[in-house]
């Protein structure tokens, strides 16, 4: 039985997925004081970020391209340049994608392949040297 290639989107389980796994990435940097760094970096109100990551990860996962279909292409770095992102907003950004992977990501691999992706986009975001203590 052929069974044609599924999306991480799809294998998610669509657009209610995206966004639980969204709005709980959100929850947790807004409540997690290990997440300061990269919370103060957004407005105090989170819902556009949340409506833009959602979009964002729509298409990023190969759902409906919303973010693009709204603003273009994402140009992320670009689009991050005015944040001063180093390696501590990175790590903060990623401990609450992981905890959100882990806690709405069932498929173990799935949530595996999804955190090493999201590295590698967040290593990207990467735009000032490391603070020296």
């Amino acid at each position: 039985m052929n069974h044609a290639p599924t999306t991480p989107y799809a294998a998610l389980g669509g657009e209610a997925a995206v966004r639980r796994l969204v709005d709980r990435f959100y929850d947790l940097m807004d409540e997690l004081p290990e997440a300061y760094a990269v919370r103060k970096l957004h407005p105090d109100s989170l819902d556009g970020a949340r409506q833009s990551l959602f979009e964002f990860l729509s298409g990023w996962l190969g759902g409906p391209p919303l973010y693009v279909q709204k603003h273009g292409h994402p140009r992320l770095r670009m689009r991050h340049l005015p944040y001063a992102i180093g390696p501590r907003e990175r790590d903060q950004w990623m401990l609450c994608m992981r905890l959100a992977l882990a806690e709405e990501v069932a498929d173990e691999g799935l949530r595996h392949a999804l955190g090493e992706a999201l590295q590698q986009l967040a290593d990207h975001m990467i735009n000032v040297a490391p603070a020296t203590a």
